[in-house]
């Protein structure tokens, strides 16, 4: 009889579990004898499912899914945008060019002008502008600007300008109101829905004066007529599915107080996103010397007794009538930062009745190149940003 060892009863026990190991990896069969799973394939458990293996239990976590990445805001917290309009705008760059080198910073906004008599929709002006890493703003007018060119080819004095380019009864406010327009405005609202990132629009400015057809004391427009024309061209590209549209509603600084009161005007939050002021420096009878805050700071205030949306100087500019202009360019951008609520400043680059720019001289241009190089306006645009659309907030 051979006596069980050590050795010998662990190589029994060994075969034992071997067997029972090879039992239960078989294929189990069914009650009408058909085969398991195939040899060929795996079986997998799903995640969050429990598989049984003998007397072991091993619970499989679902993978974990990064939060999504909240997009950047345009400008970003604590930043300022920098924006240019030139005369000849996304058609010709030499002088946004001359600009970006003079100011040794590049805008994030270019502002360009389009007239309902003449300006279709085309895809290829906003790339340009897109593609140069600046946010499109156009400035959209309902009128005709060639009477405007042809007077101002005869040299008329200005106020008799503004008379005849204010009277285009074609362009009532009441005829954009009633659908005369819609057709058109439903092609520019496909045609920027396609483009695929943000458009700001500037829907007929400057409409507390009486020196475009927009405005309510010319052209035969009723009060109320604004506010009318504005939310019906903002439900027609609402309607098209224009959602990638930035709603720009811009006046012009106030200067007189026999006026109507800005809020008269104005369409409501739920209709604009940012506001917009134009004022300049030296021009009209203001050529004496006025501070950022002497030209702004009333009609801001006024503003802001009826909206706190993100606020841009749509326009801005300065003449050298007082040979101060480069002072005024340093004032103003120490001034701005403590506007909280202005988001953006666009400047006219034009040399037009009197030179705006900032390549007039080589003390502006200094001037306003140590002004911009300061934090607050360092950083880029991409199309993926969101504007901001709320002070401190989206």
């Amino acid at each position: 009889m051979v006596r069980p060892t050590v050795p010998r009863v662990m190589v029994m026990l060994t075969g034992a579990l071997l067997l029972m190991c090879g039992s239960a990896a078989a294929p189990a069969t069914t009650p009408n004898g058909g085969g398991g799973v195939p040899s060929d394939r795996l079986v997998t458990a799903e995640p969050s499912t429990v598989v049984t293996a003998g007397a072991r239990t091993m619970a499989t976590a679902a993978p974990a899914t990064p939060p999504p990445t909240a997009p950047e805001l345009f400008p970003p917290a604590g930043k300022t945008f920098i924006g240019v309009m030139t005369d000849k705008g996304p058609y010709d760059f030499t002088a946004v060019d001359k600009f970006t080198t003079a100011a040794k910073r590049q805008p994030q906004v270019m502002l360009f002008g389009s007239g309902w008599a003449t300006g279709k929709f085309d895809r290829a002006i906003f790339d340009r502008i897109s593609e140069r890493g600046m946010l499109p703003m156009l400035g959209w007018e309902p009128w005709d600007y060639r009477l405007d060119e042809a007077a101002r080819k005869k040299r008329i004095a200005a106020r008799k300008i503004d008379r005849i380019r204010s009277n285009q009864p074609a362009y009532r406010l009441a005829h954009i109101t009633r659908g005369d327009f819609d057709s058109y405005l439903r092609s520019w609202a496909v045609g920027i829905r396609s483009l695929g990132y943000p458009v700001a629009i500037r829907f007929a400015h400057e409409m507390n004066g009486d020196w475009y057809p927009w405005c309510e004391l010319v052209n035969g427009n009723r009060p109320g007529d604004y506010v009318r024309a504005w939310r019906h061209v903002h439900d027609v590209f609402r309607k098209a599915g224009a959602t990638n549209v930035i709603w720009v509603w811009s006046a012009n600084v106030r200067w007189s107080h026999s006026t109507p009161k800005l809020s008269t005007y104005y369409p409501g939050d739920a209709y604009v996103d940012w506001l917009g002021v134009s004022g300049y420096y030296g021009t009209g009878v203001y050529t004496s010397y006025r501070s950022f805050d002497a030209i702004f700071k009333k009609t801001i205030t006024e503003i802001r007794t009826f909206s706190r949306k993100p606020m841009v100087i749509t326009e801005t500019g300065a003449s050298d009538a007082t040979r101060r202009k480069a002072e005024w360019v340093r004032e103003t951008f120490r001034i701005l930062p403590g506007y909280k609520d202005i988001i953006g400043l666009i400047w006219f680059e034009v040399n037009k009745e009197l030179d705006w720019r900032i390549v007039s001289s080589a003390a502006t241009s200094k001037a306003f190149a140590q002004a911009v190089a300061a934090p607050r306006y360092d950083f880029r645009w991409s199309p993926d940003m969101v504007p901001r659309t709320e002070v401190g907030g989206r």
